[in-house]
């Protein structure tokens, strides 16, 4: 029986949208991290940048139309939903005997038929009849029923899918061979031997990381190989490598030397990424990645629990400062960054204030100024608020998590549901250890409303159109689902079941687009104990397909659509068509994001700052760090030594600038032009001077060689790059950089460790000292 359970209750830690990985042996931060009072209180009722919606900022000129009704009308716009529903919910057992199971694994694959359920998840149960192999189970009809399929190997990992083409499954076995199967795992062929880890990228590629000596513990010497045909050619693109992560259209690379290795065309070429060095006790963490910019942290010394974001350059070598005191502790590896992938440039995460209580924050500006977030309307400030009518929302994730609180999911956002966030919050002047509640925001964050109480798993269904939520508890069994059309201003129930089960999982396809939800859990009873699962297919509730008079135009980051400077970030506004609230409708597989964007003026809020310079609170300047006035910053650039030019403002990355203020300075850090790059209008003379003096340039370059042998990643570099480390010296004494080591502690969905069977991104942690 307690072998049993002990599967049971892994089902909610696979990759279910509602499940949550909750780290074992994290070591508080203190007493009071979370219950003290903060510092920055009052700070959200300053956001008044790009939006503060109409019905709680009154503006005269405000003329949008507002997507939703009032509250007491939308709530009576369901009728007669229970027959519906009770028509398409489905249900499938799976008994188990005590006898029959002795184990192994058994990994559940259901598979996206024409518009059914689609997700892979490592349930972790045991094997039936002490079977030699591993076997999974796979769905074609919606979940309805299941046929099995053995494994020829032993799955060490989870298996993973081609992101653009699912049925291409990889995967690990026990004896680190890389398994490909390009039909759903009907048939399966080894294509590599002896790999560490693996993982996806976009038109069919695959990266990993293979061992030459057969062990991949030997990390500092392993291949980092590509292929780009499912196994049939493959290419080494580097070497001496610890580990490797991706992120947009990055890749990055660490080796034994404490440096990170950046590539932007798949490994053909390198650059250094130019960061503050680091001490033993130190480590970097990618937290983000797109196809323009890195979100990196760097650890304070000492184990502080928290350290500073860097945000980079559209080529992901030159960083500039972003936050400080940003809580990500070193002994779980548990940081609340999220990136809020339903508005463009909205990124969520904690800081450790000086008083040591832990406190959210948000960025509507990727990164360039970061404030608390406001408190919802329709609550009252908690027992952590000096002011009770002065406070702000703070919303729990994977720190959370970690220190054991009744969180069961993490901050959930959709790119195709449009400024839809889903959290888990608590109201006051930090995050409270008390019952958490269930939080909405339908503009990115910049708003919020109190949704349901207590703590829930929840879905997001239909592009955003349909909400769904199953209360949370760990000693009852449930038996009722929630639902919201209107963006969880209103919800439902449904009774799926009338015998409750213990609920372990919410389960629905990847993207947010079916209608269909799965959930999990199991019976048990003195004389039997089965999982059981039931499919609910939303779609007959929503008899009719949306209209055009169903949505309504939505500007972005505004209030006021009519206001011409209203709405603009990063050089330009996004206007989307959004469905009403009141409008109880499919949105349909084949709902686009219909976006129209307009270039328009950038401000000196749109500018980050440069390397070298930072900005004071409350003011929008950049203003040059005097520890660096005057001073000659190198680096390197694809091997050779290159000045930094910098000057202060620094505009993000962004497919559309408009620049309103004229500035000397380098856009996007491109370095000076090299010798090969004067002006073909000089004299013809100008080329027999430029070779006498490379020329003499190489001679002497000759005779200093090895005394200049590490200014490309090595020593020298970091001395004149950066000085924001106090102990530079004493950490490169001898000159040779130190050996890296890897966090092997899991973080939920929001950053994932280089040596976890999720990794996404890619996180460097301390690094050996050098003897």
């Amino acid at each position: 029986m307690g072998l049993l359970l002990r599967g049971i209750l892994l089902l909610s830690a696979c990759t279910f949208t509602a499940g949550v990985d909750f780290q074992l042996g994290s070591k508080p931060l203190g007493q009071s991290a979370f219950v003290r009072r903060s510092n920055t209180e009052g700070k959200a009722a300053k956001i008044v940048k790009r939006s503060l919606p109409a019905w709680l900022a009154p503006s005269p000129n405000h003329k949008i139309k507002r997507r939703s009704t009032e509250e007491d009308d939308s709530c009576k716009a369901l009728q007669g939903y229970v027959t519906k529903l009770d028509a398409n919910t489905h249900d499938v057992s799976y008994p188990l005997s005590r006898n029959s199971i002795e184990g192994n694994g058994i990994y559940l694959l259901i598979w996206k038929n024409a518009h059914g359920l689609h997700f892979i998840c490592k349930v972790s149960l045991i094997l039936i009849k002490s079977s030699p192999h591993t076997c999974i189970f796979v769905s074609e009809d919606f979940g309805k029923s299941f046929t099995d399929r053995n494994l020829p190997f032993n799955p060490l990992t989870q298996i993973t899918y081609n992101p653009e083409n699912s049925s291409v499954l990889v995967v690990l076995s026990n004896d680190y061979e890389l398994w490909l199967s390009e039909d759903f795992g009907v048939n399966w062929k080894n294509i590599h031997r002896m790999v560490c880890l693996v993982k996806w990228e976009r038109k069919n590629t695959i990266y990993f990381t293979a061992s030459l000596n057969g062990s991949c513990s030997d990390r500092g010497m392993l291949e980092l190989r590509r292929t780009t045909n499912y196994g049939k050619t493959i290419k080494t693109v580097a070497s001496k490598i610890y580990s490797f992560g991706l992120g947009g259209r990055f890749l990055f690379a660490s080796g034994t030397l404490r440096t990170i290795h950046v590539s932007v065309d798949q490994g053909d070429s390198w650059n250094i990424a130019q960061l503050p060095p680091v001490g033993h006790e130190q480590f970097y963490s990618i937290l983000a990645a797109n196809d323009e910019m890195v979100f990196m942290h760097v650890d304070e010394p000492g184990d502080t629990g928290f350290g500073t974001i860097y945000v980079s350059d559209d080529r992901g070598t030159v960083y500039s400062k972003s936050l400080e005191r940003h809580l990500y502790t070193t002994t779980g590896g548990d940081t609340d960054f999220t990136n809020v992938t339903s508005l463009r440039g909205v990124f969520i995460t904690s800081v450790l204030a000086e008083d040591n209580s832990v406190q959210s924050v948000v960025s509507f500006d990727q990164g360039g100024e970061w404030v608390p977030l406001q408190k919802p309307a329709n609550s009252k400030c908690d027992a952590t608020a000096k002011d009770p009518d002065k406070c702000s929302l703070h919303i729990h994730a994977a720190y959370s998590t970690s220190q054991k609180l009744n969180i069961p999911m993490l901050p959930l956002t959709e790119p195709n549901a449009v400024g839809l966030i889903i959290a888990h919050g608590s109201v006051g002047d930090a995050i409270s250890v008390m019952r958490p509640d269930v939080y909405v925001s339908d503009d990115g964050g910049y708003t919020w409303i109190k949704a349901l109480d207590g703590p829930h798993h929840y879905a997001i269904l239909d592009s955003g159109g349909l909400l769904v939520a199953v209360e949370h508890s760990v000693t009852n069994p449930v038996n009722k689902i929630k639902f919201s059309t209107d963006e969880g201003q209103c919800w439902n129930e449904y009774n799926f079941t009338k015998d409750p089960i213990f609920f372990t999982g919410l389960a629905s396809e990847p993207g947010a687009r079916s209608m269909n939800v799965s959930i999990w859990g199991y019976r048990d009873s003195y004389l039997s104990q089965y999982w059981t699962s039931f499919t609910i297919d939303f779609k007959e509730l929503l008899t009719r397909t949306c209209g055009d008079d169903d949505y309504v135009q939505w500007l972005a980051h505004s209030d006021d659509i009519s206001d011409p400077n209203d709405g603009c970030l990063l050089g330009y506004k996004e206007k989307f068509l959004r469905l009403r609230k009141d409008s109880v409708c499919w949105n349909g597989r084949d709902y686009i994001v219909n976006t129209q964007p307009t270039p328009c003026l950038c401000t000196l809020d749109d500018f980050m700052c440069d390397f070298g310079y930072y900005r004071k609170e409350n003011s929008s300047e950049c203003v040059e760090q005097p520890d660096l006035r005057d001073k000659v910053l190198e680096f390197c650039l694809q091997g050779k030594e290159e000045q930094l030019q910098t000057s202060g403002p620094l505009h993000p990355p962004s497919p559309i600038h408009v620049q309103v203020y004229v500035f000397l300075y380098c856009h996007f850090l491109f370095c000076l032009p090299l010798l090969s790059q004067v002006d073909n209008k000089a004299s013809k003379s100008v080329p027999v001077v430029i070779t006498v003096v490379i020329v003499l340039i190489l001679s002497i370059a000759a005779g200093v060689v090895f005394v200049k042998k590490y200014v490309c990643g090595g020593r020298f570099l970091v001395h004149r790059y950066s000085v924001l480390q106090q102990h530079v010296e004493a950490n490169a004494a001898d000159g040779i950089d130190e050996p890296l080591e890897t966090n092997h502690a899991q973080n939920g969905k929001i950053e994932f460790h280089d040596d976890s069977d999720e990794v996404q991104w890619l996180t460097f942690l301390p690094f050996l000292e050098h003897g």
